[in-house]
């Protein structure tokens, strides 16, 4: 964690230890990967709520992420009041309007016909949750004086990935939604300039008519994203 005192390198024993043999560690990489290939980006939702402490322990999961110089420059506003979800989804659409009117461009907008989506954003309204994620490009002390973070995009897209897979974890489907602006998320959820949202997480559990667009589990083989030298 950050200070302005100075803090001095101070190593203590790894804490903790999986000492796996070959065939248990495969087996364990196994299960995980079978785990989140159950993983579907959901936009239909139920009614049925979520209780805070289950995102709460999600949040808690992100926030284990590694950061540039441990200054873990991240901040997840949860939100559940309807009136604040139904300001958030009123905010993003008229955004979303702009982009489907031809802001976006003719490629990305083609791009996500196979997708489904447009400008209506119910997911917004119906999920039980929204986690708002933002990025703290600098931080400051209680005298007002900044400090640097760093590697901030990195560190933050690390600790969201470590969010949707806590969320999953925990039985939920996620909606990774990013308008463009985003700049109204800071005035709606009393965010200091220094912070950037990146997205909103829509959180709970699928509607029992939800669906997914096919062409979302068409997903490239191993040969396609990896090499090994």
């Amino acid at each position: 964690m950050f200070a302005r005192d100075a803090l001095s390198y101070d190593p203590i024993p790894l804490p903790d230890r999986n000492d796996l043999d070959d065939e248990r560690m495969l087996a364990a990489a196994q299960g995980f990967l079978d785990v989140m290939r159950r993983r579907h980006t959901v936009r239909d939702y139920s009614d049925r709520p979520v209780p805070r402490g289950v995102i709460e322990t999600c949040i808690r999961t992100a926030g284990t992420a590694p950061s540039g110089a441990n200054h873990q420059p991240w901040h997840f506003a949860a939100v559940s009041d309807p009136a604040l979800k139904r300001r958030i989804r009123e905010e993003a659409e008229e955004e979303e309007r702009r982009f489907y009117a031809g802001g976006g461009g003719d490629e990305w907008i083609k791009a996500l016909e196979p997708i489904g989506t447009n400008a209506v954003k119910e997911h917004l309204t119906a999920a039980p949750w929204l986690i708002v994620v933002f990025a703290q490009r600098w931080g400051q002390f209680e005298d007002g004086t900044r400090y640097k973070n760093y590697y901030v995009p990195e560190s933050v897209n690390i600790a969201t990935g470590f969010l949707l897979a806590a969320l999953h974890h925990a039985g939920l489907c996620a909606l990774t939604h990013t308008p463009n602006p985003m700049r109204f998320l800071n005035d709606a959820l009393k965010r200091p300039a220094s912070e950037k949202p990146t997205m909103i997480i829509a959180a709970g559990h699928p509607a029992a008519n939800a669906t997914v667009p096919a062409v979302a589990k068409m997903k490239k083989p191993l040969e396609e994203i990896s090499s090994f030298f």
